[in-house]
């Protein structure tokens, strides 16, 4: 379920002046009026209600920016206030990020005695003036008016009335940009040895994000953020969660605004109630918002739509909530036809657990795994990210909560996986961040399924505010995600911004070198190939300082080769693919100047008086299919001999049979018969001599192998060609 706040315009700076308060049956009313609104998420009319306590003056001059962090009655049309605010009406604006875990929260003052009646409570007292003048600063944070929480948070932390009020301020600060100053408090609250361990290790994590925001490396300067158009996208209240479907020309997304569907339209304003919207890209501009219409959207609240499947499997994942019950957010899916809809199904309770709220859903790239946010039990505390297995008939399995170090003490929410790399975006106030909500990457490592550490996305796609509901396009150049940085009518909202990534590149350079010297070789050619023939090779040749350099296709797999006349070739390789960054590879070649005599082939092996190679001599012989296929432009002599044993016309006849089955091996193997020759040598071209061998013990270790030597198979290269450099490249 979606949680929402609203916001009201506000205009003052503010001011309280230290007085102490009337005693009266009144004021004790008002603490009880505004300790209610405070627990009941209405945080605007308690930072009201708190003014009037502190003064009472104070209250007729300013209109205050509500913003609930709970659940809110939304699709209700506003009230005309006929009050002190001189009938000004106050109009809420749609804005939906997640509730923020508050550790420490003070409990409200019991002003109520066994009996049910209200005592009177001593106002005059320092305790009772603090804890009201703590609950306004509390009341502010929630609120979203960050500024006037710092200034009210400062004067608790003058006061020392209360152990926390430090931790608040810092996080205040650091949510207007005060960066610097927030890190100082955070730095005096975790070094002050509080009792609240959990809020010391959170305050721990926020100086890291102190430290974030204010090193300038940290902004990603080749990123573009705009935020989108208010015509299409950014119409109305509040507009968030836009995903794409039917590939990047098309988008579903959220929004509050005139014309969704309602049932009673002199009780709701469809203003503030949450539909379903899709666009669709033509050239460059995007059609005119349509909404989905009552086949998929209800007088009840629908956000953060995602689409999975094909044109005929196609389903729309979504969460549902209504203000009646703000404990409780569900996630519905309806198989698609286009933009028509069959009835919504609500999810299992793998997914769906009563007393909770289950929203942000999100599926892989095949359909096979659900992942969404949740509080419910088990996880790590506030709303996590958890996963469960789908299959053809629904939700397979339990939900997994995906742990550590995803998941934190604070909020994680909004997954998304992206289709082609697997790596995981989601938004989390629990991990060192700007301020608010933050947009974190994992990178997905398929060999050993696992996502990497969560990665801060940076200036300029995070901000000080609430940054969530990121998405990618499919080659990485453009997306999607909502913010709540910019201030709109009534105060800050989610708006929907698009950001373009500088295009994702890759690259090789090189040097080749002598491998006997290491001296480089000038005018080498090294080529470049992708092995499943998407693009046209490339054919470089090195500099005089034996370097090279190409330039390589996202999403792909290389081969790569240098050569040089009177040298034997040496590869390498390069992938791209799965990579989400850009990346320079590099890749030294070292060349061995081609041998003159014989190279011996090793463990080619016949049974006697035959010439058929044996498994194990044709598993060595693929070792000089390799050769031959890299150096292209070599020809070469198959060269046999026998030992001394047996007469010199049978081991001369054997030799040549034993050469000629291995050249029919290698051209088997795909090896031009042109560059092959088979020659047998019999017994005429020992490596032992036989005088030598009659010097040894006859049948010894030492003769048996003497003999073995001199019935070896041997390769001798005999060509080469010219090497032609095909193409210079860069």
């Amino acid at each position: 379920m979606r949680i929402l706040r609203l916001r009201f315009v506000a205009f003052f700076v503010f001011g309280i002046v230290l007085r102490v308060f009337p005693q009266s049956n009144s004021s004790v009313l008002q603490i009880e009026a505004a300790d209610k609104l405070y627990n009941n998420g209405d945080y605007a009319n308690a930072v009201i209600s708190y003014l009037k306590l502190l003064n009472d003056s104070s209250i007729y001059k300013q209109r205050v920016i509500p913003y609930r962090v709970q659940m809110v009655n939304m699709m209700k049309r506003p009230v005309e206030k006929k009050d002190s605010l001189k009938n000004d009406s106050v109009k809420p604006v749609v804005k939906e990020p997640v509730a923020v875990k508050e550790p420490s929260t003070p409990k409200p003052i019991d002003t109520t005695s066994k009996t049910g009646t209200s005592p009177k409570l001593d106002l005059k007292t320092k305790s009772q003036y603090d804890y009201v003048l703590f609950q306004l600063a509390q009341a502010y944070r929630l609120n979203a008016d960050y500024n006037n929480a710092a200034i009210t948070y400062k004067k608790c932390v003058d006061r020392a009335m209360h152990p926390d009020a430090r931790y608040y301020y810092a996080l205040s600060l650091m949510n207007v940009k005060r960066y610097q100053e927030a890190l100082n408090e955070f730095e005096a609250y975790v070094t002050s040895n509080p009792a609240n361990d959990s809020l010391a290790q959170v305050g721990q994590k926020k100086e890291a994000g102190c430290y974030l925001a204010m090193d300038s490396a940290n902004i990603n300067r080749i990123i573009k953020v705009t935020q989108l158009d208010t015509n299409v996208f950014n119409k109305g209240t509040s507009s968030f969660g836009a995903s794409y479907f039917s590939g990047s020309n098309k988008m579903i997304f959220t929004s509050a605004r005139k014309g969704n569907v309602i049932t009673d339209p002199k009780k709701e304003d469809p203003a503030y109630l949450c539909d379903l919207y899709w666009s669709e890209l033509n050239d460059t501009v995007w059609s005119k918002a349509q909404n989905f219409g009552a086949s998929l959207n209800s007088n009840q609240h629908e956000g953060a739509g995602f689409v999975s499947g094909g044109e005929e499997s196609a389903a729309v994942f979504f969460t549902r909530w209504n203000d009646m019950n703000s404990k409780e957010s569900f996630i519905y899916k309806s198989k698609m036809n286009g933009t028509m809809f069959y009835a919504a199904q609500k999810l299992n309770d793998n997914v769906n657990m009563m007393g909770t709220r289950s929203m942000q859903p999100c599926l892989n790239a095949d359909g096979t795994k659900l992942y969404f946010s949740s509080n419910r039990p088990g996880g790590k505390g506030g709303y996590d990210i958890w996963v469960c297995d789908v299959d053809g008939n629904g939700i397979a399995g339990a939900a997994k909560n995906m742990g550590a170090p995803i998941n934190t003490a604070g909020d994680e929410v909004t997954p998304f996986i992206h289709a082609v790399t697997g790596s995981l975006y989601f938004s989390s106030n629990g991990l060192p961040g700007l301020g608010g909500l933050d947009i974190f990457k994992c990178e997905y490592n398929s060999n050993e399924n696992l996502f990497a550490f969560p990665v801060n996305m940076k200036a300029p796609i995070n901000s000080s505010k609430d940054d969530a509901y990121f998405v990618l396009d499919r080659t990485q150049g453009k997306g999607f995600f909502s913010s709540d940085r910019i201030e709109c009518e009534g105060g800050n909202c989610y708006k929907i911004f698009e950001f373009v990534n500088q295009p994702i590149k890759f690259d090789i350079a090189g040097i080749v070198f002598d491998a006997q010297t290491n001296e480089p070789i000038a005018n080498a050619l090294v080529s470049v190939i992708e092995t499943h023939g998407n693009g046209d090779p490339m054919f470089i040749q090195t500099n005089e300082k034996g370097e090279y350099f190409a330039e390589l296709r996202g999403n792909s797999e290389y081969f790569l080769k240098a050569q040089k006349n009177k040298y034997l070739a040496d590869a390498g390789a390069a992938v791209t693919k799965e990579k989400t960054k850009t990346e320079h590879f590099q890749q030294d070649f070292f060349l061995n100047t081609i041998p003159k005599g014989e190279i011996a082939i090793e463990g080619i092996e016949y049974d006697f008086n035959s010439a058929a190679l044996r498994p194990v001599g044709m598993q060595n012989l693929d070792k000089i299919v390799d050769l031959l296929t890299l150096n292209n432009n070599l020809s070469v002599n198959i060269e046999a001999n026998t030992d001394s044993r047996g007469n010199d016309k049978y081991n001369m006849k054997l030799s040549q049979a034993r050469a000629q089955s291995c050249v029919d091996y290698l051209v088997s193997k795909g090896i031009a018969a042109t560059r092959l020759s088979a020659k047998g040598f019999g017994e005429s071209n020992p490596l032992i001599k036989e005088a030598d061998i009659n010097k040894m013990k006859k049948k010894s270790p030492e003769w048996e192998a003497a003999h073995q030597k001199n019935r070896r198979t041997a390769l001798k290269i005999v060509g080469e060609s010219e090497i032609q450099i095909i193409n210079t490249g860069k």
